[in-house]
């Protein structure tokens, strides 16, 4: 059925319909899952004051968070009322994962080491926050043209790469080892978002999950079974530490952070472009499923709003969150956004966050995660030329790499050593090429974008193109924005040379295509 392009007269988008209930649990829970992890960062690995945790940094992630859900309700209803259309999905959005863990590992952590003071860490975020702020404002005027000039295949290949490995594994092995909560909670989201089937009272799908671990887990804990890992020690210290706090602004603290000035560069630069290219790949997804937004919209207000709660004390930076077309398929509309942020909003400003941790087992929201993971996937083979899929499993390949070499390095921290100190000739001998993971993974999202193009554009014999997004891998790589560390000159030559190398057999193939098509041509018909 083809879509309405003009609203009819006197139609007016509806703010709520029961699906959004659905969307509500689901993208509320996600968000919830991501809050926990934050501040469990913030307390645990830096050590951070609580006073500051729940004083000042959750009451502006809180803000920012209602600010950017206002926004796409509002920029969806404006699509709604502008096409005629019921069935339009606001974009979801919150705490850019990947960065929350880059931002505290590889900038706060480090100064807090160096300076002994975890506040110090907090200010450096926060000048993190303030220019990655500006590079998605600015940025969002080139964005556009890289997604005309990028086949679909490549932009929906590498952020399914990304669900696949950093969004759906966690959850999908934490449902496996809590198999009586989680297996059966993923049957129930199965059955309501891909069977079709309705729960009494029309409960929404998610929260029948949820209420079922709950269920669960506490009543093993009252036969003496630890099944979710709830307590009631938990519980009662979480209600102890229920408060009120609103944001205050932090201008001073975040150019306190400047000092750090030279660490901040090596990463925000080159996590400005992952920002870039994530964002423009989930606008991609949304207009894939239906629901087409404008890109240099979406980029600078997720910069404007990142830039105000960075301003009120929020060292995480905002973003358009994957998963779209899942909150879409199961009835997400307009008003789950908005209303998500309004929750938050309350949650962090009265300090339930870890009051809802206590209640509620991870392993009951996991299966959300799940299939979200299983939809974006999907997504990227499905809404694509059948021809076009080894060009996709290629783009995946970088976000396994990053993946791989992450468990590794857990793995060996936890053992209390690193890949450098075992030796990666004896990582080798062992079948781990780890020095191939770490190249082939840095940079994931762009490296996995310039390979997918690269192959979609031979696949398509359009060599010279093909041969564009070589040259444009060269330069990312020799400038570390991919298969890099960290940004700056020479990288990694080698590599550069033969993405250079590359590119000039591409443009070779095309001046040789190109010379030979008027031949063709002049065979005559038999």
């Amino acid at each position: 059925m083809a879509m309405a392009t003009s609203a009819p007269p006197g139609f007016r988008p509806a703010l709520w319909v029961p699906g959004d209930w659905n969307a509500l649990f689901g993208f509320g829970t996600n968000i919830l899952v991501n809050l926990l992890v934050l501040t469990g960062l913030l307390r645990f690995v830096l050590g951070m004051p609580d006073a500051i945790t729940f004083g000042r940094i959750l009451p502006a992630v809180g803000l920012m968070l209602c600010l950017s859900t206002a926004y796409y309700a509002w920029l969806a209803w404006r699509l709604a009322a502008r096409t005629g259309r019921a069935d339009v999905c606001a974009l979801p959005s919150g705490i850019s994962v990947p960065h929350m863990f880059i931002v505290v590992f590889v900038i706060m952590l480090p100064i807090k080491l160096q300076t002994g003071d975890p506040v110090k860490g907090w200010e450096a975020g926060l000048a993190w926050v303030f220019i990655q702020s500006f590079i998605l404002m600015l940025g969002g005027f080139v964005a556009p043209l890289v997604r005309r000039i990028t086949p679909r295949a490549a932009l929906l290949g590498t952020l399914a790469g990304v669900c696949v490995t950093f969004i759906a594994m966690r959850p999908a092995l934490e449902l496996i080892l809590t198999p009586v909560i989680g297996i059966v909670a993923f049957a129930i989201i199965l059955l309501a978002w891909f069977g079709g089937v309705r729960y009494p009272g029309r409960l929404p799908a998610g929260l029948v999950a949820i209420l079922f671990g709950m269920v669960v887990a506490w009543g093993a804990k009252l036969l003496g079974l630890d099944v979710g890992g709830v307590s009631g020690g938990g519980l009662v210290g979480a209600l102890a530490g229920i408060g009120f706090a609103v944001p205050l602004p932090a201008v001073d603290h975040v150019f306190g952070g400047f000092q750090f000035v030279g660490v901040i560069l090596v990463t925000a630069i080159p996590f400005g472009i992952y920002d870039l290219v994530e964002a423009m790949d989930n606008v991609e997804s949304a207009e894939v499923a239906g629901d087409a937004y404008p890109t240099t919209r979406v980029l600078t207000a997720d910069g404007l709003v990142s830039l105000i709660g960075c301003l009120m004390g929020n060292p995480f930076i905002n973003a358009v969150y994957i998963g779209h077309p899942g909150w879409k398929a199961m009835g997400g509309r307009i008003g789950y956004s908005f209303v998500t942020g309004l929750v938050v909003l309350v949650l962090a400003w009265l300090n339930l966050i870890s009051l809802l941790s206590s209640l509620v087992p991870v392993v009951a929201i996991a299966p959300i995660l799940l299939y979200i993971g299983m939809l974006i996937g999907a997504q990227a083979f499905q809404e694509t030329p059948h021809d076009h899929a080894p060009a996709i499993v290629l783009a995946f390949a970088p976000h396994l790499a990053a993946w791989g070499k992450t468990l590794i390095d857990g793995a060996l921290g936890a053992a209390g050593t690193s890949a450098a100190a075992v030796g990666l000739d004896t990582l080798a001998q062992a079948g781990v090429l780890y020095g191939g993971l770490e190249v082939l993974g840095e940079g994931s999202i762009l490296g996995g974008l310039i390979l997918g193009a690269v192959a979609v554009f031979i696949i398509e014999r359009d060599f010279r193109r093909a041969a564009g997004f070589a040259l444009a891998g060269a330069v990312l790589t020799f400038f570390g924005f991919m298969h890099g560390p960290a940004v700056g000159i020479a990288v990694k030559p080698a590599l550069a040379a033969a993405y250079l190398m590359v590119a000039g057999i591409l443009f070779a193939a095309s001046r040789a295509a190109e010379a030979a098509q008027p031949a063709v041509q002049a065979v005559p018909a038999e």
